[in-house]
């Protein structure tokens, strides 16, 4: 790296791939003690994810402590004009997301033009659809006479493939064999229906040897049920998600790492690359469909060399992800036994809905009589079919009119107040002329 060739960087997560690009791009860029241009940047480093930007240039903040080399972040979900302002003077290195860089980039306050070093944190999801038309463009926007640095965990084959046309003559460096989790990770596996997921997860909580527990979701909506259900049962967690604002998110991670709360919820923007000190847990609280993903996920325990523990929740719908996953990381997963239960009602306590007749009985004896409707608990009928079996054994009785059970208690509404309601109408026009008529014939008559 210090001789200025491009490098294709693939190591387990938490080896110190930060330090990696870090350390060689300061000491290239205090050597050659170059001035900055006004609105241009000499290194710039891209990454996925906002939560990443911060932290890469924090690390970049650290090791260039006492070095004459100024750092700036930009990322989306804040206001552009204080980042316009950093650029102004122009910076060294330059931490960015694609998108905001793009809306710096057309808005002219930032130019590409001088930039000497280009590294793709996480790269295969840089080089992945969702960010490949950006990176396209950024591409263009700097030099030709660069040296492009590329690091990851997982580097996919069809990735492998496009990132060669970001390389010039790269030189390829794998730590560890591609895909594959820290050793010091034990792995398990639990096969559980979905709808006794949270549940599974709350008993899992409750133990106090869960300190610092990372929960991931697919959705993030499924995220923020999770936490409701948490919180709930009287479990603190928070969830941190692309539906939170910045300062929502930066919050929740800051306090996570302070310990309060103990337990995050996130998707896979926590998953890549962030450093969070002691988790002592990592719960797939849903399996992801792409098993890279799973080896990010779990790389964010047991990290420089400490020990971790990673759960994944498997229902039977989820069996093939978790091939797939231990077809790509070589590691047969260890199934925890889980005693079956019965599932836990979530709307009150279920109770018999119905007696049942001995064979002797029949006719009207077996029939509900005014009283024993009335007598019965509202939550008890709280069903269609329940409602219009009653309603089908009142006509037969003839004798009494029951509305649904579905709507007990409540008011009319003003329809069926209008359906209900005795009509009256006036004779037709036809009808009373007939009246007339037979009138009279009866007067003639």
């Amino acid at each position: 790296m210090l001789g200025g060739r491009d490098l294709c960087g693939i190591g387990q997560t938490g080896t110190g791939k930060t330090a990696a690009f870090a350390l060689p791009i300061l000491q290239r860029l205090a050597v050659a003690k170059q001035r900055t241009a006004p609105q241009t940047c000499r290194a710039l480093v891209l990454s996925p994810t906002r939560e990443l930007a911060s932290q890469i240039a924090a690390s970049f903040r650290a090791y260039g402590t006492g070095m004459p080399l100024s750092t700036a972040v930009v990322f989306g979900g804040v206001p552009i004009g204080p980042q316009r302002q950093k650029l102004m003077r122009g910076i060294d290195i330059l931490v960015a997301t694609p998108g905001r860089l793009l809306d710096l980039t057309d808005t002219r306050s930032l130019t590409l033009s001088s930039v000497q070093v280009l590294v793709l944190d996480e790269a295969d999801r840089m080089l992945d659809l969702g960010f490949i038309h950006a990176l396209k463009r950024i591409v263009k926007l700097v030099p030709r006479q660069r040296q492009t640095l590329l690091f990851s965990a997982t580097m996919p084959r069809p990735i492998a493939a496009l990132a060669e046309d970001y390389l010039n003559d790269p030189v390829k460096v794998v730590v560890t064999p591609p895909a594959t989790t820290v050793e010091r990770v034990e792995q398990k596996v639990v096969f559980v229906p979905s709808d006794r997921k949270r549940d599974l997860l709350t008993t899992f909580l409750r133990d106090p040897v869960f300190a610092r527990v990372l929960v991931f979701t697919r959705t993030k909506h499924g995220a923020d049920r999770v936490v409701r259900h948490l919180v709930g049962a009287g479990i603190e967690a928070t969830a941190i998600h692309g539906n939170k604002s910045q300062p929502q998110r930066e919050r929740a991670l800051a306090g996570f790492r302070d310990g309060q709360p103990r337990v995050l919820v996130a998707t896979d923007i926590a998953a890549r690359g962030i450093d969070v000190d002691s988790v002592s847990h990592v719960i797939n609280f849903e399996l992801p469909n792409v098993p890279e993903d799973y080896v990010h996920r779990v790389g964010r325990t047991a990290r420089a060399g400490a020990a971790g523990i990673a759960i994944a929740f498997c229902s039977d719908e989820e069996r093939p992800y978790l091939r797939d996953i231990e077809k790509l990381t070589r590691c047969s997963l260890g199934a925890i036994p889980v005693s079956p239960a019965a599932p836990v009602p979530r709307n009150g306590q279920i109770e018999q809905s119905a007696e049942v007749t001995s064979p002797g009985t029949s006719g009207l004896a077996s029939r509900p009589d005014s009283a024993a409707i009335a007598e019965r608990p509202r939550h008890d009928a709280g069903g269609g079919l329940l409602a219009m079996a009653l309603r089908a054994a009142v006509k037969r009785l003839g004798s009494l009119r029951v509305r649904s059970f579905c709507t007990a208690g409540r008011q009319p509404s003003p329809a069926q107040r209008r359906r209900e309601a005795p009509r009256s109408r006036s004779p037709s026009r036809s009808t009373r002329w007939r009246s007339l008529r037979y009138n009279e014939q009866r007067v003639t008559c």
